[in-house]
This record gives structure tokens, C-alpha cells and sequence, in this order.
């Protein structure tokens, strides 16, 4: 075989080999939509925003350090979705803004005055819920996933 029948063949199976680990790395790696369902609303009204977070940064409260949707208040529920989630761990926090400044409100003490909730419904008495409680993980091949979020104040 000559010298560039040899680079070309060469050439071609790296070529093959490159669109292979493409293919194989968009399997493993496939995104899923998430729908946060929110449940427990008692005004029907103003806007609950999710924010997905993937890791503790921020969690729960800081949503700039997280993906955040807002949707309007349908009667005692409210739906957020997040498209395209890789697979890992993340943890939700919700938030049922009456006021629309796009926050949790809270009072002197940092307790919250709106409606809020955390994935796993973790409700600690006295401090804020972990990163670490409110965690679940979403697999690599789960297409679509939901979770429930109750909310209360």
C-alpha cells in the first residue's frame, strides 16, 4: 500500500472512530425534561418560581445561582418544566411570589411570609432545608421525570 492510500484509511477510521464516541457520548449523556409539580397553593394567584440547582450554592434561597422558570398560579397548583437535565444530582426549591418582586419574602428573623418548598418536602423546624436532604438524582436514560412539591409557609 502506498503512502497516501495509508493516510487516507487512516484518516477514515479516525473519522469513524470520532462519530462513534460522538454517538456513544450523546447516549450516555441524553437530556431529560423535568416537570416540577407544585401543590398546596392557598392563593390563587401570583407566580411560584422553580429553580433548579446542581448543587448547594445558593440552595434554597439564592436563585440566581440556579435555572429558575416562573409560571402563573393555576387554582391550588402550579407547573414549572426545565428541558434538557443532564443526568446528576439536583435539588428544587419553589416559591409562591403573591407580590411579584420575584422572591421569597421573610420577616425580621429570615422566616419566609410566602408559601415555599423544597424537593423531598424537607421542612426542617428551625433552620433552612441542606442541598443534601432536598437531593434526588436524576438517571441517564430517564426521558422525562416529575416531582411534587408541597408548598406551606
Amino acid at each position: 500500500m502506498n503512502g497516501t492510500k495509508q493516510a487516507m484509511l487512516r484518516s477514515r477510521n479516525t473519522f469513524l472512530l470520532t462519530l462513534a464516541a460522538g454517538a456513544c457520548l450523546s447516549l450516555c449523556c441524553a437530556a431529560a425534561e423535568l416537570t416540577v409539580n407544585v401543590t398546596g397553593i392557598t392563593a390563587p394567584f401570583g407566580s411560584v418560581g422553580c429553580s433548579l440547582f446542581s448543587n448547594e450554592a445558593g440552595f434554597p434561597m439564592d436563585s440566581s445561582r440556579a435555572k429558575t422558570e416562573w409560571v402563573s398560579v393555576s387554582g391550588d397548583t402550579a407547573n414549572c418544566k426545565f428541558k434538557d437535565v443532564t443526568s446528576g444530582k439536583f435539588a428544587v426549591s419553589v416559591a409562591h411570589d403573591i407580590n411579584g418582586n420575584r422572591k421569597v419574602d421573610t420577616n425580621l428573623f429570615g422566616i419566609p411570609t410566602e408559601q415555599w418548598g423544597v424537593s423531598n418536602n424537607v421542612r426542617p423546624t428551625l433552620r433552612a432545608p441542606r442541598f443534601d436532604e432536598a437531593a434526588f438524582n436524576i438517571p441517564g436514560d430517564a426521558p422525562n421525570l416529575s416531582i411534587e412539591i408541597k408548598v406551606a409557609k
